[in-house]
């Protein structure tokens, strides 16, 4: 019975993947001489002799021949071998056969729960390995289970990968047996246990990747990515540069059509994503950034933050829904940037008032608010609505209802 439940541990050691014969040896090796050591005191003593095709092993305890016994572990009397017959002589080594019984049902099970505990490592550390190597490659896989803060996903092994919810797409939906598509972002061991390993759909490095797919030129190096910003979900700008004047860069990656680009939109959820070429000049890259909104003049801050003026009927264009677009133009250039209105030649000869001359009025932290949208003038403030002023302000209705009828009363003959 011993022997059976041995092979069977053979069996299952024999078959495991990505394991060198030599790593394997060693193993089985260390195991039967851990539990020598266990029986006998010591293991130094012993040979082992494996055969993993057979599924069998061994053993051989190789003792010094005295005529005395101090040591029954590496020691055996003259008379006890010389007693069927007399080859042996004083200081010669007898090799004797352990038999597999001699370590007891006890030291059987240890054997066999040592190498199955070992096999558990190898797999881990093996798998842990091959997804530390795979990190920021693409992944796809299927669904086998979700929860409210993360989906589990299986490889073609039947490993499981993780999807958290902060790594999904704003408004994502998974079930069961869907494919999925996302990066490998980390892969961790905690507590010796099978390795974490995690996905992503939101890293700027999983669009980049999807453009890899998309786009020969880039694959080929022909084209190259220089930066990616996203909001997932709502928008994303893909700088990029070509060595190569014959190649349109922009083109390249949207294709025909936008053959080449619209497969990336639908795999991140009709995120929308602008295509710009990348330079050095941070006025140009800010204009390009900032497009499709005319951008009429720029001036860098002594605070470190970039003032854009434009003309009231581009400043919404250029703040985009929600900020948005001001914010990956701040991310792409590095710098933070603020939109500030510049009154048409028209306008400016009509009266206006500064935004700061009504503090008397208007709270200041309610005027910091307003500027910080864009708004630094009276009129400026008019020419939007309530409920645009509120939102982008952070405002209470209450709030922007007083400071409209503050502010129109200023105008009133």
């Amino acid at each position: 019975m011993e022997k059976t439940e041995l092979k069977d541990a053979f069996a299952e050691f024999k078959n495991l993947k990505n394991i060198d014969r030599p790593t394997m040896m060693g193993v089985l090796e260390d195991v039967f001489k851990t539990q020598l050591a266990k029986t006998y005191g010591s293991s130094d003593n012993f040979d082992i002799i494996i055969n993993i095709d057979k599924g069998d092993c061994e053993i051989y305890r190789n003792r010094e021949v005295v005529e005395n016994v101090e040591d029954p572990n590496t020691q055996i009397a003259l008379a006890e071998v010389n007693k069927d017959s007399d080859e042996y002589e004083i200081g010669e080594t007898y090799a004797e056969k352990v038999e597999m019984k001699s370590f007891g049902r006890r030291g059987i099970l240890n054997i066999r729960q040592n190498l199955q505990g070992r096999i558990m490592d190898i797999e881990k550390a093996n798998l842990y390995n091959k997804y530390i190597a795979r990190i920021g490659e693409i992944f796809t896989g299927e669904v086998y289970q979700t929860w409210s803060k993360e989906v589990l996903i299986l490889d073609e092994d039947g490993n499981e990968l993780r999807l958290p919810k902060s790594e999904q797409i704003p408004g994502e939906h998974f079930k069961k047996n869907d494919t999925v598509k996302a990066i490998i972002k980390s892969v961790e061991m905690k507590n010796n246990t099978t390795p974490y390993i995690v996905l992503s759909r939101t890293s700027n490095e999983f669009l980049e990747k999807l453009f890899e797919q998309e786009v020969p030129e880039i694959y080929d190096g022909l084209i190259t990515i220089k930066k990616v910003v996203r909001v997932p979900g709502e928008r994303a700008k893909v700088a990029v540069e070509s060595y190569d004047e014959r190649i349109d860069p922009i083109g390249a990656c949207i294709g025909v059509k936008g053959a080449r680009i619209i497969g990336i939109v639908r795999e991140l959820r009709n995120e929308n994503i602008d295509v710009l070429q990348w330079t050095s000049n941070t006025q140009l890259l800010i204009q390009r950034a900032l497009s499709p909104a005319k951008i009429s003049s720029i001036v860098p801050g002594e605070d470190g933050k970039i003032k854009v003026y434009m003309l009231p009927d581009e400043v919404k264009k250029g703040i985009g829904k929600g900020g948005c677009n001001i914010r990956l133009a701040s991310m792409l250039v590095g710098q933070e940037i603020e939109v500030w209105r510049e009154l048409p030649k028209q306008d400016e000869e009509e009266e206006d008032v500064l935004l700061s001359e009504f503090d008397n009025e208007i709270e200041p932290w309610i005027i910091e608010k307003l500027q910080s949208i864009g708004c630094d003038t009276a009129k400026s403030v008019l020419a939007l609505s309530p409920a645009d002023i509120a939102k982008r302000a952070d405002l209470e209705d209450e709030t922007v209802a007083e400071v409209i009828r503050i502010l129109r009363s200023e105008f009133e003959e």
